[in-house]
């Protein structure tokens, strides 16, 4: 993981280097669910070609009440890794507003700083791995292990030692080994131009943040390894998405980057994400550290920051993962019971 601050709403890809997050926790595993409404089939459909060179993107959500407007566009992820996005109507909105709202995050802090930190590296490598040294063939149902290894071949290649790896580790990095063989990439399009934007035009950025500060971090992490996680939910819905969903990513991908949000919205897979992030949340160590709610607490500290920036500016500009907008239930539908209108992009 590239960083110890991680945007709750957008998880990172989980390579083979762990941070004191990824193991409290894992945090930043918790919700990349930048997916639509959930459902249970999925038409079949040949792998489409990637698309490349400049592309639009998306059009923005106009949230309003009276003659104060949050704008809010959707990320999404993963996107193709050979597009240049034409992002001028956002850097247009961002020159005339007086905010930018980024999704909310979660921090943690460990006691000692950063040297408490590098102290704690050997013991974040090992909770990588099956306690008891067991091997993935030990853990995984006897059905699942066959796919497993088909998929590890195609992607991984010889390299066996993922297969000291817990599932849901596992999964994370087979899943970052095929996205990249398919053309596309979890790296953020967004963030670096909004923050670019925001820089020239002199523009406040805020960014929610809840702060978790782990005092005994060498323990925890130790308790972590020790810990058995029911994961493999997570493992077997990462396999059946890329046995059968590769294609169906790359349409969404470029949906969002030629704009056709329609199309977008008709485009649905198989959600691993929130299978690994229950596996988690579902822990003794998740909750006894309280943080088993953390999805809802960061919702509720983003809505908050909305309310207050569509209060106090006349234009706010916002980004959030196009899933947790397009959702049931989700933040353009709560925005809305709030009592703001809601225009859909043009």
């Amino acid at each position: 993981m590239r960083r110890p601050t991680t945007h709750f709403e957008s998880i990172p890809p989980v390579r083979s280097r762990i941070s004191i997050a990824a193991v409290a926790l894992l945090a930043s595993t918790l919700v990349r669910a930048d997916t639509t409404a959930a459902q249970e089939t999925i038409a079949p459909m040949l792998a489409p070609i990637v698309v490349s060179g400049e592309q639009p993107g998306p059009g923005m959500w106009k949230v309003s009440k009276g003659d104060h407007v949050l704008w809010i566009l959707g990320s999404l992820t993963p996107l193709p890794n050979k597009m240049t996005w034409l992002a001028r109507e956002v850097e247009a909105t961002i020159a005339q507003s007086q905010e930018v709202l980024m999704p909310a995050s979660v921090n943690f802090s460990v006691k000692g700083g950063a040297i408490g930190g590098l102290f704690l590296l050997p013991s974040l490598l090992g909770a990588r791995n099956n306690p008891d040294k067991q091997e993935l063939v030990d853990v995984v149902p006897a059905e699942l292990y066959p796919r497993w290894l088909e998929l590890k071949q195609k992607y991984l290649g010889d390299d066996d030692t993922v297969e000291n790896r817990r599932p849901i580790f596992a999964a994370f990095e087979l899943y970052d080994k095929a996205l990249r063989s398919a053309g596309l990439s979890d790296d953020s399009v967004i963030d670096p131009v909004v923050a670019k934007a925001a820089k020239k035009n002199r523009i406040e950025v805020t960014q929610p943040r809840i702060e978790l500060k782990l005092d005994k971090a060498r323990a925890t992490v130790k308790e972590f390894a020790r810990t058995s996680l029911d994961d493999i939910e997570c493992f077997r819905k990462t396999i059946e998405r890329l046995e059968g969903d590769l294609g169906v990513m790359q349409a969404r991908a470029n949906a969002w980057a030629s704009g056709d949000l329609e199309a977008l919205a008709g485009l649905v897979y198989v959600d691993q994400n929130k299978a690994c992030r229950e596996a988690f949340l579902r822990t003794s160590i998740a909750q006894e550290k309280g943080v088993d709610d953390l999805p809802e607490r960061v919702a509720t500290l983003w809505l908050e920051a909305a309310d207050k920036a569509l209060a106090n500016n006349a234009v706010t500009f916002a980004t959030l993962p196009i899933g947790r907008l397009l959702d049931g239930g989700g933040y353009l539908d709560r925005l809305r019971a709030r009592g703001y209108e809601i225009e859909a992009p043009q």
